[in-house]
């Protein structure tokens, strides 16, 4: 076994625990803070999303551009097939309520035409991070609003109460399933040891973006099969083990929560902001591949969860297949 396999091994495993660690950490200090239950399950997410973020802006910093977009979408395709898919799967069903795939689904979609239109060069990445931060503010914000004040934001009466109670019944399932520790004196040692597991989930998920880079190309391997399936799977990890978790519990609404804030942010934090930073996201003609592979898959899933209410063990079964075919032809393109 090379030392960077051994390297790519090794910063899974860390990688894993911490981001374990820190999601756990990160959900008590949010209780601390009282924050809404659907903020609280964004912010999971984010602390979840930290491997695939760090690896994708590392290559991006590097000049790996198709590396650091295969990261992100590849990461994309995987939640799809892992946190939804095999989820449903694994739990016979996943229910959804038809307002909740509605929300999560047209937040989703935005985050998939304005990649496809990046990677096309039909806009740059400054335009790119505008138009994912256009919407993905106003949907924390409406995450982070107490459902006491929801009734008052400033929109159409009818606007605001569908959006009121897709949140709400979001949240349902949100609440359970997070767990949080009430708050406590001890939060102290919390935030110290949220810190220290960022700081390994940094460290690790470095490391396996050079080891598989590294690896990649010694062995010949086309850059965007190393961050689009190698890299997007192992930094991917954390979110499909909860998301099973979640799914196997009859928590639908959390499970696809996690699916869609997962990838939403991947986009936005994970390729638009570092990107704009470069002032680069165009990756070739594989890397538009992986892209129109995500809308797509994407769209699918929320086709099949509106017309069945959720999504069945069969239809769990085809987000699979549809994500086993991605890989073929990724890899033998």
């Amino acid at each position: 076994m090379t030392p960077a396999v051994i390297t790519l091994v090794v910063g899974a495993a860390f990688s894993l625990a911490a981001s374990a660690v820190l999601v756990t950490r990160i959900e008590r200090l949010g209780e601390r803070f009282r924050l809404s239950e659907a903020m609280l399950g964004l912010v999971a997410a984010l602390a979840a999303d930290t491997p695939e973020i760090t690896s994708a802006s590392a290559a991006l910093a590097h000049g790996q551009r198709a590396v650091g977009v295969g990261v992100v979408l590849g990461s994309n395709v995987f939640n799809l097939a892992a946190l939804l898919g095999l989820g449903a799967v694994m739990a016979g069903r996943i229910s959804l309520h038809r307002r909740v795939v509605a929300l999560e689904g047209a937040v989703g979609l935005w985050m998939a035409a304005v990649s496809i239109c990046a990677l096309a060069g039909l806009i740059g990445p400054r335009t790119g991070l505008a138009l994912v931060l256009v919407v993905l503010l106003p949907y924390a914000y409406l995450c982070a609003v107490r459902p006491p004040s929801r009734g008052r934001l400033r929109l159409p009466a009818g606007i605001t109460r569908w959006l009121a109670e897709a949140i709400t019944e979001e949240e349902q399932e949100v609440r359970p399933a997070l767990h949080p520790a009430a708050a406590r004196p001890s939060d102290a040692i919390s935030a110290l040891t949220a810190a220290i597991a960022l700081v390994i989930v940094l460290v690790a998920s470095l490391a396996m973006e050079q080891a598989a880079t590294s690896l990649g190309t010694r062995l010949a391997v086309p850059p965007i099969v190393t961050g689009g399936i190698v890299l997007a799977a192992v930094t991917s990890l954390p979110n499909a083990v909860t998301a099973v978790y979640l799914a196997r519990r009859g928590r639908g609404a959390a499970t696809l929560s996690e699916a869609m804030n997962s990838n939403t942010l991947n986009v936005a934090f994970g390729l638009f902001l570092p990107a704009a930073i470069t002032g680069v996201v165009t990756a070739g003609g594989s890397a538009g591949l992986v892209a129109t592979w995500y809308a797509v898959m994407t769209l699918g899933v929320l086709a099949l969860a509106m017309l069945h209410s959720g999504l069945t063990r069969r239809t769990g079964a085809l987000v699979i297949a549809a994500y086993a075919a991605f890989v073929v032809i990724l890899v033998t393109r």
